[in-house]
């Protein structure tokens, strides 16, 4: 027997992706978004709605970072998610993120999050709310590779969105080794 939920957007797993980018000053605000994901080998597309401040930024400096929430700073990344950048202009700081600008794109990179995606706008549809971004590059924190300059899941602690019950969840266990001719079921 199965339960039928509806036409909605729940799905495993929604990362909880901390979006940001410069306004014409200079200065950096974040958001919390969790529809997303790699759309193509260098893109990441987003759902994202034009009231956003951060959204309305991305289109000024055609630029933003796309970090990985982690459980570390669970409560700074669902602050920039609960307060809006329009009402409060010091939200990024109020969250107690510093911006380190971008080596490749007119964006910030939030020291306090270990991996981050530094993107390029390639479009925006204000109807469908679709934002699709070129990867330009990937940073990583050291302090989150192992010895062999591996990114160490662990130490990252990433989070994501369980939508069905409204809470974070933080990943972390390895299930398997992904694309290994090994799992395959006889």
């Amino acid at each position: 027997m199965r339960k039928n939920f509806g036409a909605k957007p729940l799905c495993y797993p929604q990362p909880v992706f901390i979006i940001a980018a410069f306004d014409e000053n200079n200065i950096a605000n974040a958001m919390n978004a969790a529809w997303g994901g790699i759309s193509e080998e260098n893109e990441i597309s987003l759902c994202l709605s034009p009231e956003h401040k951060t959204v309305k930024n991305i289109l000024v400096k055609k630029a933003f970072t796309v970090s990985m929430a982690d459980a570390e700073h669970l409560a700074a990344c669902d602050y920039v998610g609960l307060v809006s950048g329009n009402e409060v202009k010091d939200k990024f700081a109020k969250a107690g993120f510093t911006a380190v600008k971008s080596e490749f794109v007119d964006a910030p990179l939030i020291e306090q999050l270990a991996i981050c995606l530094e993107c390029r706008l390639i479009s925006y549809d204000e109807n469908s709310c679709r934002l699709v971004g070129e990867i330009v590059n990937v940073s990583v924190d050291e302090r989150v590779l192992d010895a062999e300059g591996h990114v160490d899941l662990a130490k990252v602690s990433p989070l994501t969105l369980d939508p069905f019950n409204g809470k974070y969840v933080k990943l972390g266990e390895v299930a398997g080794i992904a694309f290994n001719a090994d799992n395959i079921v006889k």
